[in-house]
């Protein structure tokens, strides 16, 4: 008796390593999976602008990591007390002009300098949906609890996207020859919008992530959704919001990107750090135990063996970066 929907990951021909600069842009299933790299010590850069939804603010703030721009006081706006950016996520706003302008900035050179070593870039697309300003009819990545009557909402077609996602994928292959990038399209359900709106939005997302992926090299896409959708499928594994899928179904996924996507030696050392992490988290009933003192000797023995791994795949990166900016050097100002 099949209680999954058998459904085989293909192993991608192109992997990653401890050595790779990994920067993750897009929704929150971005964040869950980002966040399960950085607590196995993976070089990662998280959403430089927040959490971003549609494919057109995410190419824009792409667009603007490249170009290393530069936000100043008219970029921002007051409401609700706090300075924002239509560009950002809430997590930028605050009371203090002056302190949001240098948090964003700041995240913009870090990001402008980690795209151009970055070995891979992570793109996960939630929902084709975009709001505009009505006033100026720019587009806005978050709408920071301004009334709905501010936005216009609109649906981006699949040629749209597709146009997004490429004009920015030739930019960003100009800006750094080397990146290979990964399309993903969030499980998470947008049912604010309605269920038979969001099946939409996510079908033309899928479209056109596909469309995008035939015509470029070093383009792939990794079947989160569809292994939250048609494999698990079952509402246990989504949280009481009965959107957001549960810690059990995430690591489901990252289990299976994983197995895709990490070379042998990354997914040996993953498995080393993994130990040591929950070692870590370890709460002994008696510290000054013989059979404590031990355990701390083992773990010390392990890290002093992965600091020594550790040293090697800096090398590594260092001498990978160099080769990729002697490559692209002139290629792009």
């Amino acid at each position: 008796m099949e209680l999954l929907l058998p459904f085989q990951v293909i192993p991608s021909s192109q992997k990653i390593s401890y050595a790779d600069k990994i920067l993750f842009i897009g929704s929150c299933f971005t964040e869950e999976i980002g966040k399960m790299m950085i607590d196995l010590k993976f070089n990662v850069l998280q959403n430089p602008n927040g959490i971003l939804y549609d494919p057109l603010s995410i190419a824009s703030a792409l667009d603007s990591y490249i170009e290393n721009k530069k936000y100043n006081e008219n970029d921002l706006f007051l409401l609700n007390e706090l300075w924002h950016s239509w560009k950002h996520h809430s997590v930028f706003s605050g009371m203090s002009k002056e302190k949001v302008l240098q948090q964003i900035n700041h995240s913009q050179s870090k990001a402008h300098q980690f795209l151009k070593e970055a070995a891979w870039l992570i793109i996960t697309l939630g929902t084709s949906y975009n709001y505009q300003l009505k006033k100026s009819q720019q587009p806005v990545a978050n709408c920071h609890k301004a009334p709905q009557d501010f936005f216009e909402k609109k649906l981006l077609s699949i040629d749209e996207i597709t146009s997004h996602i490429s004009n920015v994928i030739s930019k960003l292959h100009s800006y750094n020859s080397g990146l290979k990038i990964i399309f993903t399209i969030s499980p998470v359900r947008h049912v604010r919008d309605g269920v038979i709106e969001n099946n939409r939005s996510k079908a033309r997302l899928i479209d056109a992530v596909h469309t995008v992926k035939e015509n470029y090299k070093n383009v792939f896409y990794f079947p989160a959704y569809e292994l939250i959708i048609d494999v698990l499928r079952d509402y246990r594994f989504y949280k009481n919001d009965l959107v957001h899928p549960t810690e059990t179904a995430t690591a489901f996924v990252f289990e299976k990107f994983c197995d895709a996507f990490l070379n042998d030696d990354a997914s040996k050392l993953l498995k080393e750090i993994k130990s040591l992490v929950a070692a870590m988290n370890h709460k002994p009933f008696q510290k000054e135990s013989e059979a404590h003192r031990k355990f701390q000797a083992a773990q010390l023995e392990k890290i002093q063996s992965i600091k020594k791994i550790s040293l090697q795949l800096i090398l590594i990166l260092k001498k990978n970066s160099f080769q990729r900016c002697q490559a692209t050097k002139g290629s792009f100002r």
